[in-house]
């Protein structure tokens, strides 16, 4: 939302509708032959039994759990099916409004003309339908008026005490008060999946980063999540690093993690070997067969070589703050067969040029799930891993973070499970989804490398930016004012936060140009703006030397200024940005909440004076709020907050 369009949200139509007592609203419904006739008609229906308990007061719907949009929602539903009886499939269409006559927009109104246009009834234009939709509206303390717009939008004006009362009972209770309202209840997010025996580099950044975010939003919104982190633990490049374990150390079980040493420079030393040597390539491949067959010698090797890249996993996923729980490829290995039994037994599987295959429409390709020399790949993993997550985990939603260049596997993969019966066909659950994202490119609009064309490593990736928003702090003076371990803290906070946002605040299916100048920027839409802006609260509510903790049990909030109403229905609009960012799978819908809120607030405070005001507790408690909600932003995003500049 624009601060320029809020600032004209408070603006009344002459046409407003001020909600008063019950009796008014119910001589409404009955000013004529039409609407008298559909009361009749809706009294006759069971369904909407609730719909006239809230007529009798005994449904108070501002107080149930939801985002605004769903509370406006429940109230444009009942005046749908107060004025359109019969068509019980018309669901209420409510936006945040962009014009000046309201702060939402009920906009049915179009739909229904189209529908009803040309039938015998009260109704001429899209005008009078949506007239019709607010006359029907039920009372409620959160709507101040409504009016009529253009083809019937229905424009709704909130009541500033309701929106005062709202955040106010948020910093009563706490911030999870606000989590939406989410059908789904347990969802596995599958993201980073990085390859064993190689190096995160910044390739997985962007996996890593969304995944997390994603999952952070589920489960503010009290839905379980697992963390999946399906890594490449299984296959032929371990036959390759086994072998020559064995050939370069044979007293490697004696020598320990001591005989690999640099597990980067073994990686590639044994795959020059692999491709320069078919003998030792031979062997490699028949170290496969000994691994998979359950060798002992081979297992313990494979463990030894998993648990020295896990380690180094592991520290960058605590620097970035992430969790996962890994399940790679090999503890899906043992499903396989028994999956692509029941595959066969469906009729789905059959045999191409000496591979085994599943035919797809729409494609020119099959789906291989066994090669023609009988091993696995990457097909039969997915699908014995999406049987283990329905079957075994009871997932109802599937997420899958790769870039884009697999978009067509995941599809084919997705429409193999939909003829195996394990999805729906038309839709619901369980339901899978594959997050697409484009690539990290560097300033010469190629794919982000080192100056020696080498992928950039993860760890040194972070490294840069912690230095670099050391050296920043350091010139503006934090080293004579901080201790040594809060201007270290201070430094993890914004470098590693800046790099979080700098990706995340762009659309995922974009590429991007990764900047250490443009992300470590005090100015614009940066992560180091919104850190210190936050900072700047903060300070503002400390330099006050009142306790917001008491405030919040004996103050309240007024929103008199239009800076203080634009700010408040900012901040209740949160809940359902979150929504709407799990709903798309975007989580550059938060940043730019986050941004826009930052604005708002700037704008607030430059108009309203806090400290010392006559309004002083009811303006701090709004600084509060916002402060509250950008943790809350920062934390789903996976950034931590700075408390002081």
């Amino acid at each position: 939302m624009s601060l320029g369009t809020n600032s004209l949200s408070f603006k009344h139509s002459s046409h407003a509708l001020q909600f008063g007592r019950l009796s008014h609203w119910k001589s409404l419904v009955q000013q004529t032959d039409y609407f008298r006739a559909s009361s009749v008609r809706l009294l006759c229906r069971k369904r909407n039994s609730r719909f006239f308990a809230m007529l009798n007061g005994d449904d108070n719907v501002e107080n149930e759990t939801g985002t605004v949009r769903q509370l406006l929602a429940k109230l444009c539903k009942a005046s749908l099916r107060a004025t359109f009886p019969d068509d019980l499939e018309l669901e209420p269409l409510v936006a945040i409004c962009t014009g000046k006559f309201g702060d939402y927009q009920f906009n049915n109104a179009m739909g229904i003309w189209s529908k009803i246009k040309g039938q015998p009834g009260p109704f001429n234009k899209p005008f009078s339908v949506g007239e019709a939709i607010r006359k029907t509206l039920p009372p409620s303390d959160m709507i101040e008026s409504t009016s009529v717009a253009g083809p019937g939008f229905v424009n709704v004006v909130l009541s500033k005490p309701w929106i005062a009362k709202r955040i106010h009972a948020m910093l009563l209770n706490g911030i999870g008060t606000w989590a939406p309202v989410l059908s789904v209840r347990r969802a596995v997010v599958d993201f980073s999946s990085p390859n064993i025996a190689k190096e995160m580099h910044v390739g997985h950044l962007r996996s890593t980063i969304i995944g997390d975010s994603l999952a952070r939003m589920l489960e503010f919104s009290n839905v379980e999540v697992l963390r999946r982190n399906h890594v490449g633990d299984w296959g032929t490049q371990f036959g390759m690093l086994i072998e020559y374990l064995f050939e370069e150390f044979p007293n490697w079980d004696d020598a320990g993690e001591q005989a690999i040493g640099d597990l980067q420079l073994f990686y590639k030393a044994s795959k020059k070997k692999f491709d320069e040597d078919n003998t030792f390539k031979e062997r490699a491949q028949q170290a496969v067969v000994q691994l998979q067959g359950g060798s002992p010698n081979y297992r313990r090797a494979w463990q030894q070589i998993c648990e020295i890249s896990r380690r180094e996993f592991d520290q960058v996923y605590q620097r970035l703050g992430v969790h996962l729980e890994e399940m790679g490829e090999s503890f899906y290995s043992p499903y396989i067969p028994g999956v692509l039994h029941e595959l066969d037994n469906k009729g789905l599987i059959q045999e191409s040029d000496g591979a085994r295959v599943i035919f797809l429409d729409g494609y020119n390709i099959p789906l291989i799930v066994v090669k023609s020399d009988g091993g696995f790949n990457y097909a039969s993993t997915d699908l014995a891993a999406l049987w283990y997550r329905i079957n075994e985990e009871k997932a109802e939603w599937i997420i899958y973070l790769t870039d884009v260049g697999q978009s067509q596997h995941f599809e084919m993969f997705f429409s193999a499970a939909k003829r195996a019966g394990w999805l729906p066909q038309d839709g619901g659950y369980p339901k899978t989804t594959h997050i697409g994202f484009g690539l990290v490119l560097g300033s010469d609009g190629k794919r982000f490398r080192t100056r020696s064309s080498e992928v950039v490593r993860l760890a040194d990736l972070l490294d840069e930016a912690k230095a670099q928003s050391k050296k920043q702090l350091i010139e503006r003076g934090r080293e004579d004012e901080w201790t040594p371990e809060e201007l270290e803290e201070a430094a993890e906070a914004v470098g590693y936060g800046a790099v979080k946002y700098a990706d995340l605040k762009n659309n995922r299916l974009t590429n991007y140009t990764f900047s250490f100048n443009q992300m470590l920027d005090v100015r614009g839409n940066t992560a180091v703006y919104l850190l210190y802006a936050h900072a700047r609260i903060c300070s503002i509510i400390r330099k006050s030397g009142k306790d917001v903790e008491e405030l919040k049990m004996t103050g309240s909030i007024q929103l008199d200024h239009v800076n203080e109403c634009i700010l408040g229905i900012h901040l209740i609009q949160f809940p359902e940005i979150v929504e709407d960012a799990i709903t798309n799978l975007l989580p550059n819908t938060l940043c730019e909440y986050l941004y826009n809120l930052s604005e708002i607030f700037t704008k607030f405070y430059s108009t309203c004076r806090v400290v010392g005001s006559e309004e002083e507790t009811s303006r701090l408690l709004l600084c509060e709020a916002t402060a509250v909600v950008m943790r809350q932003c920062f934390y789903l995003l996976g950034i931590k907050p700075l408390y002081k500049l």
